[in-house]
């Protein structure tokens, strides 16, 4: 029976083969030719699909990766935040043991930081105070020193009577003797005045970065006369004599000033006031 079906089917196909028209075969053949194209279009389309998937699972699993990473880093930066406030916390309750210790021992940090601020003003205070005491030593030093120099360079003058080298209100004075300079109610210096007032004049020319001020004295027996209603003006004119003849003697009149002080600063008797020069 099996033998007969095998010889039956090749007599079959080559019926219907003969039965077949030839455009139908071409068409058909076409079509299966247009399917294989496609079949091998949608297996290459297939492939290209699974390479994108390959690509999306290995961009997923990148991200997956940066995902646990960033967790990792926010599980260690909360476990870090953790212990920063487990310590802020720990050393705030110290902080206020420690308040409290000082409030048992009667201070409080308030308090101390209170009195730090008035100590570091006081003291402070205390060398502003202390400059300015090494200053004013300098300058009595200095004025010391100068004192010293007037002395040894004025002795000859100090020693013969013509001169006094004093101190009055913090100021260097040189005296010389009205009796010696001008004759009662007079403002016209004498030859004697006119000698010692020359020799002050070479001394003082000497001397650099200082002014002077000559300060014209009367007596205190009051004067009124057409020339000098009063003391003051004839101070002031024996002043201003002065202050000219010094600068005929070759001083600088940017470093002279006059004044007159009447009866009103006398410095000796009545026959003894002077015309000071003053440094």
């Amino acid at each position: 029976m099996t033998h007969g079906i095998w010889t039956a089917l090749p007599l079959m196909a080559l019926s219907i083969s003969a039965c077949v028209p030839q455009g139908k075969y071409d068409a058909a053949l076409k079509d299966a030719q247009t399917a294989h194209s496609d079949s091998q279009r949608c297996t290459a389309d297939v492939a290209a699909l699974h390479a994108q998937v390959d690509q999306l699972n290995a961009a997923i699993a990148e991200a997956q990766a940066h995902a646990a990473e960033r967790d990792r880093a926010l599980s260690d930066a909360q476990a870090a935040l953790h212990d920063m406030q487990a310590k802020l916390d720990g050393s705030t309750a110290e902080n206020e043991q420690l308040r409290k210790e000082l409030a048992r021992l009667g201070k409080n940090a308030d308090a101390l930081l209170a009195e730090k601020g008035s100590l570091a003003g006081a003291l402070a205070d205390a060398k502003a105070r202390l400059e300015e005491l090494r200053k004013a030593q300098a300058a009595a030093e200095a004025r010391a020193a100068l004192f010293k120099q007037l002395a040894l360079k004025f002795h000859k003058m100090i020693d013969s009577g013509q001169l006094k080298v004093v101190l009055r209100n913090g100021r260097m004075v040189l005296q010389l003797a009205n009796d010696v300079l001008f004759d009662s109610g007079k403002t016209d210096i004498k030859p004697a005045g006119k000698d010692a007032l020359a020799q002050v004049a070479a001394i003082l020319t000497t001397i650099i970065d200082r002014h002077f001020q000559v300060a014209g004295d009367t007596d205190n027996v009051p004067i009124q006369t057409g020339h000098f209603p009063s003391n003051w003006e004839l101070s002031t004119r024996r002043a201003d004599e002065v202050v000219h003849f010094l600068i005929a003697q070759g001083m600088h009149p940017e470093v002279l000033s006059a004044a007159g002080y009447g009866e009103f600063d006398p410095v000796a008797s009545n026959d003894r006031s002077p015309c000071r020069p003053c440094l």
